[in-house]
């Protein structure tokens, strides 16, 4: 190989992982651990897609006493689906719970860390104060 092509290779090979690293993103970046947050409210939409599943669930927001939706930022798709989660496991009109934290900007309802429990007692996305990686350890009850 060529000095020429192998130079080639490698800039190509650092733009590619560099691309990769800017695509995630620390908990910390987006959400204040400071600000845990828990409500019930109805699903309005389920957003599976990567890199991280989205709920969006209608509720009271307990700090303003408005009717809200949230959005539930959860784990990436395919770990959920390899601890068994559908897309149907949860959808549109199913009443849950959710636990996680509330994001840096005020004006945001984005949740992330998130626990949602559904009506029959399924825990999905891990536990609520989590720092990991959010899709893992989702369990049932």
């Amino acid at each position: 190989m060529t000095r020429k092509a192998s130079l080639w290779l490698v800039a190509v090979a650092v733009v590619f992982y560099a691309a990769q690293l800017g695509a995630h993103h620390s908990i910390s970046a987006e959400f204040d651990t400071n600000k845990p947050i828990k409500f019930t409210g109805k699903v309005t939409k389920v957003e599976w897609m990567n890199p991280h599943i989205y709920t969006h669930v209608e509720a009271v927001d307990p700090d303003t006493g408005k009717t809200v939706t949230f959005k539930v930022e959860g784990g990436p798709p395919n770990s959920l689906y390899r601890q068994g989660w559908r897309k149907d496991t949860v959808k549109a009109g199913d009443t849950v719970s959710v636990s996680g934290v509330r994001a840096k900007i005020p004006t945001s309802m984005n949740i992330g860390v998130a626990t949602i429990t559904t009506a029959d007692g399924k825990r999905i996305y891990g536990s609520a104060g989590q720092t990991g990686a959010r899709g893992e350890g989702a369990q049932n009850n």
